[in-house]
């Protein structure tokens, strides 16, 4: 069913960063799909409004309102008379200039019924400038809330900067967002499949975007296991698909500085926690929980994600949220090589990471029957 949904992408960035680069290489590369874009600020954007009509897109302006509902209401009036033009174009792109979170956007697609059925988030791709990121994340808050968010982040403008500063600021990202893929660009030069059609957003492909997802070590307080995968994905065109042991070098790319651990600087406001349960969670224990946390610190918790097993049951059940509004489904059985055990993620402002420890762990199944 979700093969009919038109995929979404949701561009964000700040101001100058690139993502009018990309936009338009979207728009313009011959990839023999059509797109429909929708954009905020439009008189900022400078997308070429001849570029627009002929490379056969249409554009739809949303009217810029950083109030939640003001986007929501926007963009699902927006879609829906997209969706009386089915067969025109592919999949929608969505340009957020000016708003300073990408959250409204994101959770119209969790909320919204008639959205949900016609059209799915793909992923939420932000392009950050290599030069001024690193001062952004000091003094604006939605420069670190675009990182946070993402799925996928391209590095742009890694020309204009040393191999010293380029560092210090993969180093930010990766305190703030361990889990998106981070590719380094000049001028958004970027292979497309890499940013689009992504399913970052379907459930069932958590585990594929971020292959160690479950694979976790005792010490997963200190970090270090998240950025393992990021080695390898500075090169997108490197083809991930080869064994470790196929011969190929996987850290032997232009960016020599990778051959140590990557360095990670922890970012006082936001950080991701990560937390791991061997074996089962007690459903009537964790729903209730993880609903009361979001509703809670909802809007501290920007990005939440898990893997759960549940006992006998033979299916994985999955979940995802932005901020308050969580998704979730038994997917999958858990194969017989996976180890059934319960995986959950967390990014945000000021978590209280041992806060939510202790519940995550009251939940394990173990502790109901003691309790």
């Amino acid at each position: 069913m979700s093969d009919q949904k038109i995929p979404v992408t949701v561009l964000t960035g700040y101001l100058g960063a690139g993502k009018t680069t990309l936009l338009n290489r979207i728009l313009t590369e011959d990839h023999g799909r059509k797109f429909a874009v929708i954009v905020n600020e439009f008189g900022e954007i400078g997308i070429d409004n001849d570029l627009v009509v002929d490379a056969d897109e249409e554009v739809f302006e949303m009217n810029i309102g950083c109030i939640c509902c003001t986007v929501r209401g926007d963009l699902i009036r927006i879609i829906e008379g997209l969706m009386r033009r089915k067969g025109k174009f592919d999949a929608i792109l969505v340009e957020t200039t000016g708003l300073a979170d990408p959250a409204p956007v994101a959770q119209t697609f969790f909320v919204d019924a008639d959205v949900s059925k016609d059209a799915r988030l793909d992923a939420i791709v932000t392009v950050a400038d290599a030069k001024f990121l690193s001062e952004r994340l000091k003094d604006a808050p939605e420069a670190k809330n675009q990182i946070a968010f993402a799925d996928v982040i391209l590095l742009n403008k890694v020309d204009l900067v040393s191999l010293d500063e380029l560092e210090e600021v993969e180093a930010r990202i990766r305190g703030i967002n361990p889990y998106a893929k981070l590719h380094l660009t000049t001028r958004c030069d970027i292979e497309l499949d890499a940013v689009l059609g992504r399913n970052a957003f379907d459930l069932d492909r958590i585990l594929e975007i971020e292959p160690d997802f479950l694979q976790v070590e005792e010490h997963d307080h200190d970090h270090q296991h998240s950025h393992e995968h990021h080695h390898h994905d500075h090169d997108h065109k490197h083809d991930e698909s080869c064994a470790p042991d196929c011969g190929h070098d996987h850290h032997d790319h232009s960016h020599k500085h990778h051959d140590h651990a990557p360095k990670v600087l922890h970012d006082e406001e936001m950080q991701s926690v990560s937390i791991v349960l061997d074996g089962a969670v007690d459903p009537e224990l964790f729903l209730p929980w993880i609903n009361e946390v979001v509703q809670r610190d909802g809007p501290d918790i920007l990005r939440s994600k898990g893997i759960l097993a549940f006992p006998d049951e033979p299916k994985r059940y999955v979940f995802q949220g932005v901020h308050m509004i969580l998704d979730g489904e038994l997917q999958r059985d858990w194969k017989p090589e996976e180890k059934r055990n319960s995986r959950i993620v967390f990014i945000g402002r000021r978590l209280k990471q041992d806060e939510l420890r202790a519940g995550f762990a009251a939940c394990a199944a173990e502790a109901a029957k003691v309790g």
